[in-house]
């Protein structure tokens, strides 16, 4: 289950616990009404992802453009560092952008990149001094979070929803409560390793570490079968 839609939907999964096998693709997204056989995170293609160990002084945000990702906040945080900004991803709340995002814009120190694909997400990612990710929602997983370690880079993200589970503390980013504290932690980012990030991502975001964990999952839930027949 990847995040639910309303908490309304719950009582509809509940309906199948005694004869379902549900995976959580992360212990933050899990609903204490239902019964999970595992949790697995999301795999990604690290074949997609260098490795760069020279980080460049521009902050990236990345992702949907809208008021629950952060947007806003991670302009406030750069003007606060007195650091450049890069923003990529698509516009999905066109008011938000147009009232809170494009009257910061300039092409010197706030930049608004448009989407990126992938050739171009590797070499945002890869060069960022850190990518920003202050979420003001319960994120059941982060997938740009991930991209961005498999590149090397630190992640700053604020203290909710899986991003406990993604970011080692300390080690592969900072966990923290709001925008103070995130421009706090920006002097703190060259203390990290970036090939420390990569191993943890490959370790544990891998494409290859997510077919391990639902091969495990079907040998579970077949064991179990024969058990009972």
């Amino acid at each position: 289950i990847h995040g639910f839609s309303s908490p309304k939907i719950i009582p509809v999964y509940k309906r199948y616990n005694a004869f379902n096998h549900y995976v959580s693709i992360s212990n933050a997204d899990r609903s204490s009404e239902l019964k999970y056989i595992a949790t697995v995170y999301n795999g990604i293609d690290s074949s997609q992802f260098t490795l760069n160990e020279h980080r460049e002084d521009y902050l990236l945000l990345f992702g949907r453009i809208r008021p629950d990702k952060g947007t806003h906040e991670a302009i406030e945080m750069a003007k606060k560092a007195g650091m450049k900004l890069i923003i990529a991803g698509i516009v999905q709340d066109r008011k938000y952008f147009e009232e809170k995002i494009a009257p910061h814009l300039n092409h010197d120190d706030i930049v608004y990149e448009g989407s990126a694909g992938p050739e171009k997400r590797n070499l945002l990612l890869g060069k960022a001094y850190a990518l920003l990710h202050p979420i003001r929602f319960n994120e059941p997983f982060g997938l740009s979070v991930a991209e961005s370690m498999f590149c090397g880079t630190p992640v700053i993200a604020f203290n909710r929803g899986s991003m406990p589970e993604l970011i080692r503390d300390g080690k592969t980013g900072f966990l923290v409560r709001n925008t103070d504290e995130a421009v706090d932690r920006l002097a703190d980012i060259p203390k990290i390793r970036r090939a420390d990030c990569r191993k943890w991502a490959e370790e544990n975001f891998s494409m290859e570490k997510m077919i391990e964990g639902y091969l495990s999952v079907y040998e579970k839930v077949l064991g179990g079968q024969s058990h009972r027949h």
